[in-house]
């Protein structure tokens, strides 16, 4: 296994579970602004109407951070709704991911990068390390975790999968998710199972490359919240996984269904949560109501 850069962070897994531990948290705050209902003041510091809704997002994100945040371990950034604002935009999501992380919280980019190998090295480069230039080295986002899509195939997904592990980071890979059309694709049967089974395998296959002390592995899988009659199938193929866990809330998943999702330890499951924080009347008291429920459920 090669060494981080550096050789001195912990894996993404041993990083998340003492964050779990301290506070007793296994919640993800969900990050997808829209520019389009951002208060107009919140952009007078800008100049052109990119620059003003970028402002007005980074000020939308820290907000939300300091609210929200002291509940969570982590944001998951949607790059989306950051990179429609071109240039901007990738300067706002740079000063949000540093918001977050001066609050404690590690950093997930959510992309779903899936690409052909040389592709998917340039997302890993973007994303987790930096980039050699004639100029000198060229640093990227430097998230803790991103997003991934395996469907092209492990030679794809291994030069993500060796940015991450170069970088002591995690990778999620989309398994189940929490969409209504999930299942054209994912559920389509295959010689050996549901595809979703086939992915999950893949998974499993490569789990021990960011396995650290705790015995999880940064190696995880977006599991959706809606669809809780696969949770325990999946976590008997990927034992070691973490999974992050979207849909809870506004999709209409459930705390009280995750249950099989969990393995044997409370940072094996990572719930994510955007619109039912962020639209609350009170971001602080649904967070802190959701950090409770799934410490309480972890607990049992």
């Amino acid at each position: 296994m090669r060494q981080p850069l550096g050789g001195l962070s912990p894996p993404f897994a041993d990083r998340l579970v003492a964050l779990v531990e301290e506070r007793r948290s296994q919640l993800c705050l969900g990050i997808d602004p829209d520019p389009a209902k951002l208060d107009p003041a919140s952009g007078e510091a800008g100049g052109s109407p990119a620059e003003r809704a970028a402002e007005g997002i980074v000020q939308h994100c820290r907000s939300l951070i300091e609210r929200a945040g002291p509940a969570c371990v982590a944001v998951k950034l949607q790059l989306a709704c950051f990179e429609r604002l071109g240039a901007p935009g990738w300067a706002a999501l740079g000063r949000t991911a540093s918001a977050a992380r001066e609050a404690g919280l590690l950093v997930l980019a959510d992309g779903k990068r899936g690409d052909v190998p040389v592709s998917a090295a340039a997302y890993g480069q973007a994303l987790f390390g930096s980039t050699a230039t004639p100029w000198g080295e060229v640093g990227g986002l430097g998230a803790d975790a991103v997003t991934a899509n395996p469907l092209l195939g492990v030679d794809a997904l291994d030069p993500l999968l060796d940015a991450a592990e170069d970088a002591a980071a995690g990778l999620f890979c989309l398994v189940r998710t929490s969409n209504p059309g999930a299942a054209d694709v994912l559920d389509l049967p295959t010689p050996d199972g549901p595809l979703f089974e086939r992915l999950a395998t893949l998974v499993a296959d490569r789990a021990g490359r960011l396995t650290g002390q705790s015995g999880l592995s940064g190696l995880g899988a977006v599991v959706g919240a809606t669809e809780p009659r696969h949770l325990g199938r999946l976590r008997e193929l990927m034992p070691r996984s973490i999974f992050l866990v979207p849909g809870v809330g506004a999709q209409g998943g459930r705390v009280e269904d995750l249950r099989p999702a969990f393995g044997d330890h409370p940072a094996s499951v990572l719930v994510t949560a955007s619109r039912s924080i962020a639209d609350a009347p009170d971001p602080i008291a649904a967070a802190a109501r959701l950090r409770a429920s799934l410490w309480e459920l972890a607990a049992d």
